[in-house]
Formats: C-alpha cells, structure tokens, sequence
C-alpha cells in the first residue's frame, strides 16, 4: 500500500483505507502509538483505559445490584 502525505491544517497527515482500518481493528478516535524503528516509522495500536460511562453502557447502562450494607455502630475512632 503506498499512502501520501498531505496537508492538514497547520501539519502533515498520511490517510489508511476504511478497510484497511478494519482489517487491523483500528476505529475512530483509537490511539496510535508512533516509533521511528531503523528510519521507519512504525504505528501500533496502544492500550487505552475504559472510561466509566464505556463501562456502564458495556452492563446495560447498570453498574450492578448494590445494596447500602450496615456495619454498625462505630466501635472506635472511626467515624462514619
């Protein structure tokens, strides 16, 4: 595959097909990590944390049957 690189906005981009995108797993807004390996530039995808609303919405919206639990009167110094 042979890409360009063009203008974009104040810097330079290099555009992938759609499908090339699919075939690697890679979508909208993913993180890319950029090494320069022997004078190639070289891009893998990177982990990235989920945030809690990605979370959530991966549970149906729900983060579980939680209950308020009683632990009782303070024995203590702690307080409650």
């Amino acid at each position: 595959m042979v890409a360009q690189v063009k203008a974009w906005g104040n810097g330079q981009g290099v555009r992938f097909s759609k499908e090339l995108l699919e075939t690697l797993g890679i979508h909208l807004n993913d993180y890319l990590q950029v090494k320069v390996v022997n004078e190639d530039i070289v891009l893998s995808k990177t982990f990235k944390h989920k945030t809690l609303e990605e979370r959530t919405a991966e549970c149906g919206g729900k983060l579980g049957p939680y209950e308020e639990s009683d632990w009782g009167e303070p024995v203590g110094r702690e307080v409650w």
